[in-house]
This record gives structure tokens, sequence and C-alpha cells, in this order.
């Protein structure tokens, strides 16, 4: 029986980090939500650094603003520079719209142009941030338990390797497609997304502008399947996971029946099939793009039922357009599959 991997229904189209003038940003909240609308996004995380502003002033039947912030956790070596600090970059995204201060905040991390801005709740708020996978795992279950869904951001640009994010818990997406990062020459990949995923850890991919002007927007975005645009139906389909993320590709289906893999999209080169293993498989174009295909993964479901399963098994999918862009899906469990 065929089964949607993807919802069908209604997608929106969201830019999840976004930088404005309350904090380094060139464009003020209302200049974003008019240059989104403009080129077809309904939601914009509102990530500004190191401070929690709601803007549900902005949010109408068309448009909805998304309250967040982006905060640090930098390491400081006495012989470097900020050329050379390895950082953590989170994004805290709240599930409730009026939320506005957040306890993992530090003072120690905020900009001269925003320390006028700050209220006087969040001032209250004594915590300090240090730089190390034990600490950022303290900092994410604070979050996770205030109502925040936390993304790691920018790996490449952070000049981490997996040493830094291999143990991370409680993550709930990681940026696999940075466009500020690949407008400065530090490209982002799927690899740390995928390294959490052969852990056995839960975690949705990414594509984000991290725009702080218009020249950085419109560059990465999710695709996100809700019923209607209103602030808890979108943040319960991300947490969900009820997206796909993307620099360029289109996914118009993604479904499974009798252990045929069936997708449709805008036209690429290849199509790409992982798992947790090296079952594996790159579908390429011929003579013309592919718009559909059916990717069989029986043999790996066969393998399923007598393998061992000291990795947790998955399956996932990368498209790449004729530019080079790349759109993802998040991991499907087997439970999902049969």
């Amino acid at each position: 029986m065929k089964k949607h991997l993807l919802p069908q229904g209604k997608y929106y189209k969201a830019n999840l980090h976004m930088h404005s003038t309350v904090s380094d940003g060139k464009l003020s909240p209302e200049e974003i939500k008019r240059a989104f609308m403009e080129k077809g996004y309904s939601i914009v995380a509102y990530t500004d650094h190191e401070i929690l502003v709601p803007h549900n002033e902005l949010s109408d039947e068309n448009f909805l603003a998304i309250t967040a912030t982006e905060l640090a956790f930098n390491l400081y070596p006495m012989d470097g520079g900020y050329p050379y600090i390895k950082t953590y970059h989170l994004n805290f995204l709240s599930k409730n719209p009026n939320k506005s201060v957040i306890s993992i905040w530090d003072k120690h991390y905020v900009f001269d142009s925003v320390l006028p801005k700050i209220s006087k709740e969040q001032w209250a708020v004594q915590y300090k941030r240090d730089y190390g996978v034990e600490e950022v795992n303290k900092a994410i279950a604070l979050a996770k338990a205030e109502g925040f869904l936390v993304s790691y951001n920018h790996p490449t640009w952070s000049l981490q390797d997996y040493g830094d994010y291999g143990e991370l818990e409680g993550l709930w997406g990681v940026e696999c497609y940075n466009n500020l990062s690949e407008r400065v020459g530090l490209s982002d990949t799927d690899r740390p997304f995928n390294d959490l995923l052969v852990q056995g850890k839960t975690v949705f991919p990414l594509a984000t502008d991290d725009a702080h002007a218009l020249e950085d927007c419109f560059g990465g975005w999710v695709m996100v399947s809700a019923e209607k645009l209103e602030y808890g139906t979108v943040m319960n389909a991300l947490e969900k996971g009820e997206f796909y993320a993307s620099a360029g590709p289109e996914i118009y289906e993604l479904s499974i029946n009798d252990g045929i893999v069936h997708i449709e999209c805008s036209p690429v080169r290849e199509i790409h099939f992982n798992t947790e293993c090296r079952f594996a498989s790159n579908t390429c174009m011929h003579k013309e793009p592919l718009t559909s295909v059916d990717i069989d993964i029986r043999p790996y479901l066969e393998h399923k039922k007598t393998a061992s399963t000291w990795r947790k098994p998955f399956i996932r999918f990368r498209l790449i357009d004729e530019r080079g862009k790349m759109a993802y899906t998040r991991a499907y469990s087997l439970e999902e599959l049969r």
C-alpha cells in the first residue's frame, strides 16, 4: 500500500535563520517581511544575536514571524583572535510566540549595539555560557525544557569538527546549507547531519540564509507542511520534521509502495539514496534531467530483517540540480517504511 513519506497538502516556504536591525542586520523586521513575501515566503524566524524579541505584530493570515534567537558559545584561544575562534552557534526557536526571556542568556556575549534593547526581565538572568560539549548540552536541555527547538548552525564557519558536535544531545536541527557561509567561501555539507543520524539521534536537515543583508537572502529554506499558517500548527510541524530543506530543488512527492520509493521533483541531475550503512545509490540523469524516479529499497529492507541493528536503521534522500544546489529530506525509520 502506498504511503506518503512527505505529507500531501499545503506547504509554506520558510527562512529559519535571519538577522535584523534588532542586532547586526541591515534590514528592519518590517523590511524583512516585505522582502520575503515578495519572493513567495510565508515564514521567517527572527534569530537576532543574543536577544529574544517577539515580532507578533508582523504575523497575519499570509505571514508568520517566529520568535527566536541565536546564541554563541565561544572558545577564545590565548594566542589567537577572531579568525581562529572555535564557536558553537545555536538557534533557539520558541514554541511560545510571546516568549521574550531565555534562561541561558549571558550578558558577556551581547553586542554593544544590542545592550540598550535588552529588557529588565532578561537582564535579571544570570547565566555563564562556556565552550564545550558538556556546557552546550546543559544549555540545550534547559532551553528544550523552556519550549525551544534548538538547531546547530554553520559547523564549517564555526571551525568545528566531529569532536565538537559528535556528542551533542537534544538537537532538533542541523544546518546542511547556510547561504551566508556559502557566500564567504565556508560551505557547509550534510556530513554533521549524517554523523548524528548514524549515532541514532533524531535530527532534521536545515537549509537557511543566515542573512544580515538583502544580498544574503533567498539562498536556503525549508518547505513546511502545515494545515494552516498558525504559530502552534507550524511549530508542531517543524518539531515533527514535516518539511524538507533546499537550496534549489523542489520535491513534489516522496512516497513508498511495496519497497519502491517514488520521488517527483523539479529537474535535477542526481538523486542520492543513503542509509546508516553502505546500502546506497546514485540515480543520475542521462540526456534529460530527472523529474520522477523509482528507487528499489527492497534489498535494504530485506537485509534489515536479519542484520545487526547496532546502528539505528534509516533512509534519506538528497537531490542535486544542474547548478549543484541540493535538497535534503529527513531520515525515515524502518517503522515508517513498513
